[in-house]
């Protein structure tokens, strides 16, 4: 059984030992980059600095709540706007592999730079078990990549951290519970953000489009669980896919872009079943998606596939 309190105290001691200087660490405000920012923070105190970069590419409101929760647990942080070097650095890539090594690549290229101004020499990191275990390595195959493994360059140029390698997302929410952060029950975020909900080329266009699904779909859901027509999902977000579907607009045949809604009910991330989501509920998010933005959506569509055999994120 995992102790909470003994993984706890032995990993604050374990990081006091491993980091003899100061340190920066991604957080992007999931429960992943918090409990490390909150372990390392009170293995080394202000010698951490937590860096959330805004890549253009968050959710709606992603970043004054970032801030907030930041504020909130007293953790040293830095926010940097990088949403234009991101934008140009995905410009016609539509591989999903690619989107995620190019990410890593750029987040690592900011750490960097700010690792130099704070005169940072590690890394610190809130890669969890599913992480490594799906961007494969000698003897499994690669699922998925994901930013802060598949992504990482071979010359990082700082000594890298993992306190929570070892964890499941279940494990970590126990962390977080035991530590009092506010990101204990948020549900997960891909480190690559809108770029693998954004099917195909990553362009603001397509990212505002898929932004404001995301946001509606995450409203509706949340009011409708606590209307008590249903639970709340693991996780459950709004995808963008590039195909165009023909419509009608008056009286007027038209072609428009295409919404998958996704919910999922999960422990660890591992394995995954979709959310049976009540029909008036989905008539809602349908509806309120394609009244938004009736000149861009006019398709919605919802996915019934569990995990495996797909994974929960599209890309």
């Amino acid at each position: 059984m995992f102790g909470v309190e003994e993984f706890v105290d032995e990993t604050i001691e374990d990081i006091r030992k491993k980091i003899t200087g100061n340190a920066i660490i991604a957080c992007s405000g999931g429960v992943d980059s918090m409990v490390a920012a909150a372990l390392a923070s009170k293995a080394i105190g202000d010698r951490l600095l937590a860096v959330y970069v805004d890549t253009g590419l968050m959710r709606k409101g992603e970043t004054d709540e970032v801030r907030a929760m930041l504020e909130h647990t007293g953790i040293n942080y830095k926010i940097a706007s990088v949403g234009e070097e991101f934008f140009a650095a995905l410009d016609g890539i539509t591989d999903p592999e690619q989107k995620r090594k190019i990410i890593g690549e750029k987040f690592i290229r900011v750490f960097e730079k700010e690792a130099k101004g704070f005169k940072a020499e590690f890394l610190v990191q809130g890669t969890i078990a599913p992480d490594w275990i799906e961007s494969g390595d000698g003897v499994r195959d690669t699922i998925k990549s994901h930013h802060n493994v598949g992504g990482l360059p071979k010359e990082m140029g700082m000594i890298l951290v993992e306190p929570l390698r070892d964890l499941y997302k279940d494990e970590v929410r126990d962390v977080a519970r035991f530590l009092k952060i506010q990101a204990s029950e948020r549900q997960p975020f891909p480190g690559p953000a809108l770029a693998v909900r954004c099917l195909g080329e990553v362009t603001p266009e397509n990212v505002e489009i898929v932004r404001e699904a995301c946001y509606i779909v995450e409203d509706e859901l949340q009011k409708a669980a606590k209307a008590g027509k249903m639970e709340i999902p693991w996780q459950y977000f709004a995808v963008l896919i590039p195909t165009r579907t023909v419509g009608v607009q008056g009286d007027r045949r038209a072609y428009g872009r295409t919404i998958v809604v996704r919910a999922v009910t999960s422990i660890d991330g591992m394995t995954a079943t979709y959310t049976a989501i009540p029909m008036d509920v989905l008539d809602t998010i349908s509806t309120r998606i394609t009244n938004t933005m009736k000149s861009q959506v006019n398709r919605v569509v919802y996915d019934i596939t569990n995990k495996p055999p797909s994974t929960i994120e599209w890309e």
